[in-house]
C-alpha cells in the first residue's frame, strides 16, 4: 500500500506511545533466557515485534501475542537455527547466539538486517563471544557458533556500540565466572534490558564511566515488565506539531527519556508544558541551530532525521552532523525534491572526532530553511527517513505520495491512526494505483 497525504494545516491532539521499539524485541531475546515464561506488556503493534516473535516460535518457543501484551515460553527447544527466510529481516538474530549457546551449546543465525543507515558490522560481537569461549564460524549464510561452557571475560568495546552491549550482556548473566564489560553503551533502552535481566535473577551492576559488572548465575527465572514509553515516536510526534506551526500532546513516555531532545528544542524557541503524564510543544517562531548526533546522552541519531525535516522550516541556515551511523542521510533527495535546500556534506561539521574519515557517504548536511514545500512522489528509504518524509508532506503544499510505507508499520505503532489523530489526512491506496 502506498499513502497519500494532505496537508490541512497544523496539527494538533494527543498522540500516546507504546513502549519502545528499541527495547521490546530484546526483551523478547531475554525471554529466551528464563526458566519459565516472561512477560512484556505495553509492547507496540510493529512489524519487528511479529518477526522476533516468529523467529522465536521457529526455534521451538511458545510466543502469545494479544492486545499490548507478548508471552513467550522458553520450553525446550526445537532448534538453535533460527530460519534463513529470517535472513536481512532486523538485527535481532545476532542477539540470540549467546542465549542459544546457554540453551543447546551451539546456534546458527542468519545474516543482519534492518534499515541501509550503512556499515553495522558484527565484528564487536563476535570479539566478545569468542573472548567468553565461543567459536564462531562466517558463513555465506550467517554465523555458526558453538560452545561446551561460556565463561565471564574482561571486554572493552572500542566504541560504545548498543547492540554489542546488548549481546555481552545477554550472554554474560549465565557465563560462568565474572564479566567485566568496559566502553559499554548506557541509551534508556539497554539500561531498561539490564533491569529486566536484574528482575529475571541476574547480578548486573552499573558502575562509573561506561562499566558493567556481570557475575554468572546457573539459572534465570521468567518475569513481567511493562515497557518505557518509545523516545523516538515521542519526540517525533513532537516534531509534527512544531513543523506545522501546531501542537501536540505526547502521553507515554517520561520526560527524563527526551531530556537532551527537549534542551535542543528549548534554543530554536521551542516552548513546553510538562507533566508527570504528558508533554506538549509549540512554538511562535523557530530558529536555526547545529546539532551533531553521539552516543547518550547525546542527541539520538534517531532523532535527526525528524531534525533535518523540522530545519526546512526555521529560516536561516542549520547543521545536522551525524556521528553513530555513515549512511543516516539517504533521505535527504526527496527532501529536496519536496523544495527543500539541504547540501549534504562528507566534512565533519562539528565539535566530535568522526568515525568515517575517508568515506564516500556525507556525514553532515546543511539546511538552508524557509524554502516552500510542495507535495510530490517519494519511497521511503527507510523507518525513520520515512518519518521525516510524513513530516514534510504535513508542512507542504498538496498532496505527497509515498510508497516503501512497510518500512514505517515495521517502526511505528498505528502511525496512519495517530496521524489522523492530530489532523492529518492519509489514505492508503494500492500501489498499482500510483506507479
Amino acid at each position: 500500500m502506498a499513502w497519500v497525504v494532505s496537508p490541512g494545516g497544523p496539527l494538533r491532539g494527543d498522540v500516546a506511545v507504546r513502549g519502545s521499539k528499541n527495547a521490546v524485541t530484546k526483551h523478547l531475546v531475554a525471554s529466551l533466557l528464563g526458566s519459565t515464561p516472561s512477560m512484556i506488556s505495553n509492547c507496540p503493534d510493529i512489524g519487528d515485534v511479529e518477526i522476533t516473535a516468529s523467529m522465536l516460535r521457529a526455534l521451538g518457543c511458545e510466543v502469545v501475542a494479544e492486545h499490548n501484551r507478548v508471552t513467550v515460553d522458553p520450553r525446550p527447544l526445537d532448534s538453535p537455527r533460527v530460519p534463513l527466510r529470517f535472513s536481512g529481516m532486523n538485527r535481532i538474530p545476532i542477539l540470540m547466539l549467546g542465549p542459544l549457546l546457554h540453551r543447546v551449546g551451539e546456534a546458527f543465525v542468519p545474516m543482519v538486517g534492518g534499515d541501509d543507515i550503512g556499515s553495522r558490522p558484527v565484528d564487536f560481537h563476535v570479539h566478545a563471544l569468542t573472548k567468553m569461549g565461543a567459536e564462531l564460524t562466517m558463513t555465506e549464510d550467517g554465523l555458526e557458533a558453538k560452545a561446551t561452557r561460556l565463561r565471564g571475560a574482561h571486554i572493552e568495546l572500542p566504541y560504545p556500540s548498543v547492540g554489542a552491549t546488548e549481546t555481552i550482556l545477554l550472554t554474560a548473566v549465565l557465563a560462568e565466572g565474572r564479566t567485566v564489560l568496559d566502553g559499554a553503551a548506557t541509551e534508556p533502552e539497554v539500561i531498561e534490558l539490564a533491569l529486566f535481566l536484574q528482575r529475571m535473577g541476574a547480578r548486573i551492576e552499573m558502575r562509573p564511566n561506561r562499566r558493567y559488572i556481570i557475575d554468572g548465575v546457573d539459572q534465570l527465572n521468567g518475569a513481567s515488565h511493562h515497557l518505557k514509553g518509545d523516545r523516538i515516536e515521542a519526540f517525533s510526534y513532537l516534531v509534527a506539531g512544531l513543523i506545522t506551526g501546531g501542537e501536540v500532546r505526547v502521553l507515554g513516555c517520561a520526560q527524563d527519556r527526551l531530556v537532551t531532545a527537549i534542551s535542543t528544542l528549548y534554543g530554536m524557541g521551542a516552548r513546553f508544558e510538562i507533566t508527570d503524564s504528558s508533554i506538549s510543544a509549540w512554538a511562535d517562531k523557530l530558529v536555526p541551530t547545529a546539532v551533531e548526533t553521539d552516543t547518550h546522552p547525546g542527541f539520538m541519531t534517531d532523532w535527526q532525521s525528524p531534525m533535518v525535516a523540522l530545519f526546512t522550516q526555521c529560516d536561516g541556515l542549520s547543521v545536522m552532523y551525524e556521528t553513530v551511523y555513515e549512511n543516516r542521510f539517504t533521505y535527504v533527495p526527496a527532501l529536496n525534491k519536496m523544495g527543500a535546500q539541504i547540501e549534504t556534506y562528507n566534512t565533519p561539521l562539528g565539535s566530535i572526532d568522526s568515525r568515517f574519515v575517508g568515506s564516500s557517504t556525507p556525514c553532515s548536511v546543511v539546511v538552508r530553511g524557509g524554502a516552500p514545500l510542495r507535495g510530490t512522489e517519494v519511497v521511503v528509504p527507510d523507518i525513520r527517513g520515512g518519518f521525516a518524509y510524513v513530516l514534510a508532506a504535513a508542512a507542504a503544499s498538496g498532496q505527497t505520495t509515498l510508497t516503501g510505507t512497510h518500512h514505517l508499520d515495521r517502526g511505528y505503532n498505528h502511525p496512519i491512526e495517530n496521524f489522523q489523530a492530530i489532523g492529518l489526512e492519509i489514505d492508503q491506496v494500492k500501489v498499482s494505483a500510483v506507479s
